[in-house]
C-alpha cells in the first residue's frame, strides 16, 4: 500500500506561515531574478493567474486585485520541508521524499491507512502550518492520480483512497491520459493520435503493445494503473550522478571581474553541495550563456572542463578549477546573462585510489579544514566564504519582494508586540 503525501500550493502557502494578514489573499512566488510565477494560492488561481506567466505581463492584476507578490525564498521553504518530513518520518517507519513538497509513504501492513492518512493531514497542519493532500493506492502511480484527486476535490477532505478496483475505474474514467504520472503533454499528443485519451483507456490497453510502441517505462506504467506495483520505495536517492549550481543574472555581465565572483560563488556552494552528499569529484566544467533571445547581440555559449589530478571535495581546489575554465570560456565583448559550475565524475571516498607513482602534494587537514567551513556556515553564526566571491556582488540575481528567513535566522523571528 503506496500513499502521496504532496503539499498543497506549497511556495506560496510557506509564505503565509508567518503573514496571518495574508490567509484568503491571493499570493503568487515569482521565480529567479522575479521573472515567471512558480507558485500560486488557490485565491491567485482563481483570478486566473496561471503558472509561468511572466510577472511584467500581469502587473496591472496584480495592482487591481491586491495580490502579494513574494520572491522565491529557498532558504524558507528548505526549512520548512524538513519539517514535513519529520513530522512523516515519526509516523511511519518507510518514507521516501520525492521532491522539496511530495513524499511517498509506505503503508503495508498497517490495520487503517486512511485513519493514518487523516491523522497525518491533521498533524502536519497542526504541527507546521502548511496543508497536504494524502492519496492511497495500490501502486505509486495510482496514488499519485488519488492525491490529485484528493486536491481537486474539497468534498474528499483532503484524503482519496484507492484500494477499491471500482473506485480505481471511476477515477481513471475521469482524468485525461495527460495527468497520467510520466505521460505529459509530447507523449499525450502520441497516445491519443491512437485513440488513448484518457487515464482509463491507458490502463486498459496492452501493455505489450505499449512496450513495443513506445518503451519499457510506459509499459510499467500500465501496469501500475492497474494496481499492481511495479515502482518500489526509495529510502535511500541514489548517489547524484553530478552537482550542478548556476544562476542567472540580474544584470548583463561583460566584465571578467564580476565573472570570477559568480563562478567563485558558484564552485563553493558545488563544492558543499558535493561534502553533503559524502563524495568526491574527478572534474570541474564551468559555462556561459549569453540571451539567445537578443540574436542581434553576440552570441557565446560555451562549455570549458578542467580536469582535476585527484578526485576531491575541497573548496580550494574545485574553485581554482573553476577560475582557469573561466579564463578560457570567457570572450570579451560579449553580455552573458548566465553561468554555471558543474562537477563531473563523482566518485566515493572510498572508491578510488592513488597511483603508486603520484608525487602530487596533498593537502593537509583538508577534510577538518572543510567540516569546520560547512559547521560554520549551518549554525548561522555567520557566513565564511572566499575572498574571490566579492562582497557587492553586483550580479546576484534580484529578488525584490524577498520575505525574511523566519526560520533560519535569529535576526529575522517575528516579534509579537
Amino acid at each position: 500500500m503506496h500513499a502521496l503525501v504532496d503539499c498543497n500550493n506549497f511556495y506560496a502557502n510557506c509564505e503565509r506561515l508567518f503573514r496571518p494578514d495574508l490567509r484568503d489573499r491571493p499570493v503568487i512566488v515569482l521565480s529567479n531574478n522575479d521573472g515567471c510565477v512558480v507558485a500560486r494560492s488557490q485565491e491567485a488561481k482563481a483570478l486566473g493567474i496561471g503558472m509561468a506567466v511572466p510577472a511584467y505581463r500581469i502587473r496591472d492584476l496584480i495592482e487591481r486585485e491586491g495580490v502579494t507578490v513574494f520572491s522565491s525564498n529557498y532558504a524558507l521553504y528548505a526549512d520548512v520541508s524538513q519539517r514535513v518530513m519529520r513530522v512523516l518520518e515519526e509516523a511511519v517507519p518507510r518514507v521516501e521524499q520525492y521532491s522539496i513538497d511530495e513524499a511517498f509513504l509506505d503503508l503495508t501492513g498497517l490495520a487503517d491507512p486512511v485513519a493514518l492518512a487523516r491523522a497525518l493531514r491533521q498533524r502536519v497542519h497542526r504541527w507546521v502550518g502548511v496543508p497536504v493532500s494524502i492519496g492511497l493506492a495500490p501502486s505509486r502511480t495510482l496514488a499519485k492520480l488519488a492525491n490529485a484527486a484528493a486536491k481537486r476535490w474539497p468534498a474528499t477532505g483532503g484524503v482519496v483512497d484507492l484500494r477499491d478496483p471500482h473506485r480505481q475505474r471511476r477515477l481513471l474514467r475521469l482524468m485525461p491520459v495527460e495527468e497520467v504520472w510520466g505521460v505529459g503533454r509530447r507523449l499525450g499528443r502520441r497516445l491519443r493520435v491512437m485513440g488513448i485519451d484518457s487515464a482509463l483507456k491507458l490502463a486498459d490497453s496492452d501493455p505489450a503493445l505499449m512496450r513495443k510502441a513506445f518503451s519499457v517505462t510506459l509499459e510499467r506504467t500500465v501496469r501500475e494503473l492497474r494496481g499492481q506495483s511495479c515502482l518500489e520505495l526509495e529510502e535511500a536517492p541514489p548517489p547524484r550522478q553530478q552537482v550542478l549550481c548556476s544562476r542567472t543574472f540580474a544584470e548583463r555581465v561583460s566584465a571578467l571581474a564580476p565573472l570570477r565572483e559568480a563562478v567563485s560563488h558558484f564552485a563553493a556552494r558545488a563544492a558543499e553541495k558535493l561534502r553533503e552528499d559524502g563524495q568526491l569529484t574527478r572534474q570541474v566544467s564551468v559555462y556561459l550563456r549569453t540571451n539567445p533571445h537578443h540574436p542581434r547581440e553576440p552570441q557565446h555559449h560555451p562549455l570549458v572542463t578542467v580536469p582535476l589530478p585527484e578526485p576531491t571535495a575541497d573548496s580550494r581546489d574545485v574553485l581554482h578549477a573553476a577560475l582557469r575554465a573561466l579564463e578560457a570560456a570567457w570572450r570579451p565583448g560579449h553580455r552573458y546573462m548566465k553561468a554555471g559550475v558543474l562537477l563531473g565524475e563523482l566518485v566515493q571516498p572510498r572508491s578510488w585510489q592513488r597511483d603508486l607513482f603520484d608525487h602530487l602534494p596533498t593537502r593537509r587537514r583538508s577534510d577538518a579544514l572543510m567540516q569546520t567551513l560547512d559547521r560554520i556556515n549551518r549554525a548561522g553564526r555567520g557566513r565564511l566564504f572566499f575572498a574571490s566571491e566579492g562582497i557587492r556582488r553586483p550580479w546576484q540575481m534580484r529578488r525584490d519582494h524577498l520575505s525574511p528567513a523566519y526560520t533560519t535566522r535569529w535576526s529575522d523571528l517575528p516579534r509579537v508586540r
